[in-house]
């Protein structure tokens, strides 16, 4: 039996794991197995190794990756998370939707972090200047930071690495860039008003990468997040202080 689900949200999107569920996603036009992973809330490899993908990760539109794995043994019902063919059109299934970020009502100085640097191989460095407008909330639908500044304003890599995405096709990121630092760390930077990398590309750390874009709701602001094998951690606590 092949139920269609469609679902379409904003940030990370895990679909709740079922023994007796195999969920799959639909490679659309722009999407790369980074991406994929990222919006699933999964470490690239993990999503990578269910689907016997190996290095450099290719993947074609109209493919069917797994990002929701079944158990061993169990009896497989397949939902294919995409755009549904026309001649089977499928009645969209609500997605489970986090809680949103709390307003914060005034701007935090960039040099307060919330705690010491975590210990990491990487090097960062803050990606564009400006004031923190929203912190890290692990209950927000996107997890990372919120770096207020002026519209067209540079954006930098925050450390050296390979461009694995560069586009709009995350919902809710507007256009993006996902920056790959090694095998454990990504780094994230949405909400641009352009790009100026491309998908394999090679950055050093500080080069400019893209130019601050805005939101109807926010203004001019940088969104980044920092993943670690996947999971989403609090960029202040990896940054510099910064001494103004």
């Amino acid at each position: 039996m092949l139920a269609l689900l469609m679902l379409a949200g904003c940030g990370e999107l895990r679909p709740p794991a079922k023994k007796n569920y195999a969920v799959y996603h639909t490679v659309r036009p722009g999407d790369t197995l980074y991406s994929i992973a990222w919006r699933y809330g999964y470490d690239y490899r993990e999503v990578a190794g269910w689907n016997r993908i190996n290095p450099p990760y290719r993947i074609y539109v109209g493919q069917r990756v797994l990002v929701v794995p079944t158990s061993r043994g169990a009896r497989v019902e397949e939902r294919s998370i995409g755009t549904a063919p026309a001649a089977r059109p499928a009645a969209p299934a609500a997605a489970p939707v986090p809680a949103p970020a709390k307003k914060t009502t005034q701007s935090v100085p960039l040099e307060k972090p919330s705690a010491r640097p975590h210990q990491s191989p990487v090097r960062w460095q803050w990606p564009t200047s400006g004031n923190l407008k929203r912190g890290f909330n692990n209950a927000a639908s996107k997890k990372g930071i919120a770096i207020a500044g002026r519209p067209g304003q540079p954006v930098y890599a925050a450390a050296g690495g390979d461009v694995v995405y560069s586009g709009s096709g995350l919902v809710g990121y507007g256009n993006l860039v996902i920056i790959k630092h090694d095998d454990v760390f990504l780094s994230a930077y949405g909400h641009n008003r352009r790009l100026l990398v491309k998908e394999g590309t090679k950055v050093k750390p500080g080069q400019m990468i893209a130019e601050m874009g805005e939101t109807a709701k926010d203004g001019a602001l940088l969104h980044f997040e920092i993943r670690q094998e996947g999971k989403p951690v609090d960029p202040v606590r990896y940054l510099p202080k910064q001494n103004r």
